[in-house]
Parts: C-alpha cells; structure tokens; sequence
C-alpha cells in the first residue's frame, strides 16, 4: 500500500475543504481500503467522515424515507421503518457480504461500490476500468461473473451491490452535497454503464459527497415484494444474478403496478420500465411474468463462460415475480441467504 496522509473532519465543510485538496472520504472503508491495499487505488489523502452525524434512518417531509448516507448497512436493514414499509430493501442489504461487514459498510459507501472483477483486481493485467485504453481480458477471458446487458467492447464488469439493486427498484434519490450547494441524483442516473469510459463509475462530480438517500413513499409494495439471490454459496458470494420484484395486487391477483430490477448481469442495476407496464392489468403469474422478463432480457449477450446466465436471469425473474405475487415472506427479519 502506498503511504497517504489521514485526516478527520469534524464538520461538512472541513470535509469539503478536504476533497477540493484531493482527499478521498472514507467512512466504513469495506471496499476502498482492499482497493488500496491490492494497488487498484493509491490516494495521497483520505478524510474521515464519520463524525458528521450523517447516520439518521427516519421518515422524510414527503413522507417516504430518508436514510443518512453514514447509516451502517446492518442498522438501515433491521430498522423497523426499512422492515415494515421497505422490505424489499430489508432483504436485499441481509442478501449481500457478512454481518462484519454489514456492521461497518455503509448506506452512502454502498452504492460507491467498484466492480469485483478479477482483471479489475489484478494490477498485473490490463483493464480498461483500471487503466484506460489498456484493454478488456474478461471479454474472452475469465467473464462467468460478468455482464449479459449493457456491456461496451470497453468493458464487460457488473455492479456487485445488493442493496442498490433494490434501491434502484424502488426509486430512490442520492442527495449530495458540494462547495456551491446541493443537488438530487434520481438513481437511475446515478451509475454509468461503461460506454468508452469504463473507469468512470458514477455521475458523481468532483468534490461531491453523498449525505443521503430518499425513497418515495412504498406501502403498496409492502405486502407483495422478494429479494431473490443467485450465488455460487448460500452466503458472502456476490450474485450471479439477482432480482428485485415487487407488485401492487388488486383483488384477484390483477397487477397495478410492478418493479423489477436486476443485479449482477450490469454495469449498474438493471431496470426496465417498459416490462412493469407490460404487467400492469394483468393477472399474476408465470405466463405474465415471463413475457416480462422477455422484455427486460432483449438483446442480453453472453460472452462464453457466463452464457448460462441468460436462461438463469429469465428463470430468476419469474420466480422472483411469484414469490413477490405469494406474498412478502418476513418483514426484513432474514439474514442472508436464509429465504433461499
């Protein structure tokens, strides 16, 4: 690891006075400091930002929920406002790493996440992410983890967050604050796929902070919503493919509404709207949903080693959609792994 100067701030503007320097902040430092330590990244300074306070999970003025991007991933999954009116979320952070980790990670670092592949790891390999312009070994490489949507011949790596996935299926906001103000980021602008600019993971400008997250309000998902994960291991495994679905049902399991995001098959969590309102008005079940997952899944490409993941990510969807239709299994109350 190369040396760096460290430094704690002790209020938001300390902290961004720190990173218009070319500090990098660091809370939980789950996944900067491997980063670091491995060589992908070398900062000169960091800036702890523990001490901002930034850990509130409450109900927000519109009446959805504010979480502060300082909350502890563990905290924001047990909290009994993310159990009972945010399952989906609940679930989906409980699917993701270890309990170690969760206690330290936080909501804010959540979504700062960088990819897990290996050529992205391996600083004796190219990698467009890690060193623009040198080249993508994973497309005729080691890709069983990799992207079937939204690839670029730059850059075939997927998003590893749990947590996001759902974030993205529910419709959050990022909130950041810079030297000149604040602004809102509609998370589905938030992160980039990878185009020609693989290297570049969010929409995040410089010396921007994250200080927290908005979800609208979500009771009608509430009672019909499933986190399914695909892994190679029950726990602390990154998803082969993941889905987040959630459905508002009328009285003879009619659809009024659906959501449905993917992890593990892009850049960033995958959305497609055009699928939930295929569903609407329809009546629940495999027909239903594997029509939408046909939608979601046009023009998916496999790369060799991940082939497989197509049948598995449409097989995923429709068996996320009919938990989702059976109804919410617990209100947040699982570890991970456990409502496989």
């Amino acid at each position: 690891m190369n040396p760096f100067a460290f430094t704690q701030a002790r209020d938001l503007d300390g902290v961004l006075a720190a990173m218009a320097a070319g500090a990098l902040p660091v809370a939980g430092g789950t996944n900067l400091i491997d980063l670091m330590k491995e060589g992908v990244m070398a900062p000169s300074r960091l800036v702890d930002i523990n001490a901002l306070g930034l850990d509130k999970v409450e109900t927000s003025a519109e009446g959805g929920l504010r979480l502060g991007a300082l909350a502890r991933n563990a905290d924001t999954a047990y909290h009994p406002l993310v159990r009972t009116r945010y399952p989906l979320l609940s679930a989906a952070i409980l699917a993701g790493a270890s309990p170690q980790l969760r206690n330290m990670a936080t909501d804010g670092g959540n979504l700062m996440q960088r990819t897990r592949c290996v050529y992205f790891y391996d600083v004796g390999t190219p990698c467009n992410k890690r060193v623009p312009g040198s080249g993508c070994p994973a497309r005729d490489g080691l890709n069983r983890q990799h992207a079937i949507l939204g690839a670029s011949e730059h850059c075939i790596a997927t998003h590893p967050s749990d947590m996001c996935v759902a974030l993205r299926a529910l419709d959050a906001t990022v909130h950041v604050r810079l030297a000149g103000g604040t602004r809102s980021i509609p998370f589905a602008d938030f992160h980039r796929l990878p185009g020609d600019r693989p290297d570049i993971d969010n929409t995040l400008e410089a010396g921007e902070l994250i200080t927290h997250l908005t979800l609208p309000e979500a009771d009608r998902f509430a009672d019909h919503s499933a986190y399914l994960k695909v892994r190679d291991r029950l726990s602390y495994a990154f998803a082969l493919v993941s889905v987040a679905a959630a459905l508002d049902l009328a009285p003879g399991r009619r659809i009024r509404a659906a959501r449905i995001a993917l992890g593990g098959v892009a850049h960033k969590p995958w959305r497609v709207e055009e699928a939930e309102h295929a569903l609407a008005d329809k009546v629940a079940g495999d027909e239903a949903f594997g029509a939408a997952a046909d939608i979601i899944l046009r023009g998916a490409r496999g790369y060799g080693g991940n082939d497989f993941k197509i049948p598995l990510a449409r097989n995923a969807i429709v068996q996320a959609l009919g938990r989702a239709a059976r109804g919410t299994a617990d209100r947040g109350g699982m570890e991970s792994g456990e409502q496989e």
